[in-house]
């Protein structure tokens, strides 16, 4: 069975704080999946990130914990709360998944380099046959361990490419679609 990851499309990432961004659409192209995924009523699975700092727009008590009006889960679609890059540490998501025969993952949402890498990597060690859908996802710019500014393409490219291959095959929505 397949199953369509939502990784944080939270309304905290639309936060000045977190820097320049690519790929605008990313949302657009997620809403796109969703869409799919629901006429076919196959398994989706809502992940929300519920950060512990104090200064993150994801807490849970400000208004940018609340996942975007354009991929909002519907009454019955699985919403998985985590604390932590991985949606797979500190809660039900795999057991939900075994429960629904889910053995392929297709990922989407924010951010490519943290936690829509994590979850791929650990999709892929679970043995999830896991795709990373590249244009349904989107980074920040990031300052590297040497001071130097990666831009956000960069920081997205550099994220598919340290996946694919090893943890999960990057694919297009177009490619997903057809």
């Amino acid at each position: 069975m397949k199953a369509l990851i939502l990784i944080d499309i939270q309304k905290g990432f639309d936060d000045p704080k977190w820097g320049a961004r690519n790929n605008p659409s990313a949302e657009a192209v997620a809403a796109r999946l969703l869409e799919h995924w629901r006429s076919l009523r196959w398994p989706v699975f809502h992940v929300r990130h519920d950060s512990p700092e104090t200064d993150s727009p994801l807490r849970p008590e400000t208004s940018g914990n609340e996942f975007k009006e354009i991929t909002r889960p519907l009454a019955g679609e699985v919403i998985v709360g985590k604390c932590v890059n991985s949606a797979f540490i500190g809660t039900t998501l795999n057991a939900q998944m075994k429960c629904a025969h889910v053995d392929e993952v297709f990922i989407a949402g924010l951010t490519t380099p943290h936690c829509v890498s994590t979850t791929a990597r650990m999709a892929g060690n679970l043995g999830y046959r896991t795709y990373v859908v590249s244009d349904a996802t989107a980074a920040f710019e990031w300052r590297a361990h040497n001071g130097t500014m990666l831009s956000a393409d960069d920081m997205h490219f550099y994220a598919l490419a340290a996946l694919h291959g090893e943890f999960a095959t990057i694919i297009s929505s177009d490619d997903l679609l057809r």
